[in-house]
């Protein structure tokens, strides 16, 4: 693994992407904040104790994953990540595109917003999952296994690295066993780099706006991509710099050593 492909996150803001310099995205990949509020952990095993609803509910019961969550202005991110994607090329095949994790009403708003800053189409995404945190409410006999996505792109449609084959817009989720866990909403990273993988080719510039758990920034460099990630909070970008992006510090280590 080349050092020029370490992946590079910033404790700021994506609105001041600009003043960092870092080359324009073939691919932006993020998880955009639900805006939950109090019901952030409604679906998640920590609004109990120890993740059990026998145990009572926890301290995070009512809670809401992040302060800066009510600061999220959706048309203001739109308006950022439009300036971040490279231009459109002129051949077919080598689009850019957004992929965006998004909760299940976001999307129309979204695709709204897509349209007034130039990401005039989309694909729905869905991504299944194989248990439901859901099943913690006794109360529920249908319970959620998925998430949400869109594929944003302008007027050509994004590249496609699927080797003639046909893609679903249903994607299995794949666990992440590996990756230390230092973010609530944190995305696997066998997931990211399948997203990746499709729509980016080596040596392609991806950013995330709101790297949180820098998941998506491990996934890009591990596929030899341009990694670049903003992230507000200073405690989730020290912990994703000391124990999520350190395990490509530690592969580039033992590549070097292998030589």
């Amino acid at each position: 693994m080349a050092k020029d492909l370490r992946p590079e996150l910033f404790n700021d803001s994506f609105q001041n992407w600009s003043r960092y310099q870092i080359p324009k995205a073939q691919l932006i990949l993020t998880d955009v904040p639900y805006v939950l509020g109090k019901d952030a952990y409604a679906s998640n095993p920590a609004w109990y104790v120890d993740g059990d609803n026998k145990n009572g509910e926890s301290d995070k019961a009512g809670k809401q994953f992040f302060s800066s969550d009510s600061e999220f202005r959706p048309a203001e991110f739109m308006h950022f990540c439009s300036k971040m994607l490279v231009k459109e090329p002129k051949q077919k095949g080598k689009s850019l595109c957004m992929v965006l994790f998004c909760e299940f009403e976001q999307q129309f708003k979204f695709i709204e917003l897509g349209r007034k800053y130039g990401l005039n189409n989309y694909i729905n995404l869905v991504f299944r999952k194989d248990f439901s945190a859901q099943v913690l409410k006794a109360n529920m006999k249908i319970v959620g296994n998925y998430e949400y996505g869109l594929v944003l792109y302008r007027d050509k449609l994004p590249k496609f690295n699927n080797y003639g084959r046909m893609i679903f817009n249903c994607f299995d989720w794949k666990r992440d066993n590996d990756t230390p866990k230092v973010h609530p909403t944190q995305k696997p990273v066998p997931l990211l780099e399948q997203i990746i993988s499709i729509f980016t080719d080596k040596g392609d510039v991806v950013i995330d706006p709101c790297a949180g758990s820098g998941t998506t920034l491990l996934a890009a460099a591990n596929l030899e991509r341009k990694a670049y990630g903003f992230e507000v909070n200073r405690d989730f970008c020290n912990a994703t710099k000391t124990k999520v992006l350190a395990a490509f510090r530690e592969n580039c280590l033992y590549d070097q050593l292998k030589k």
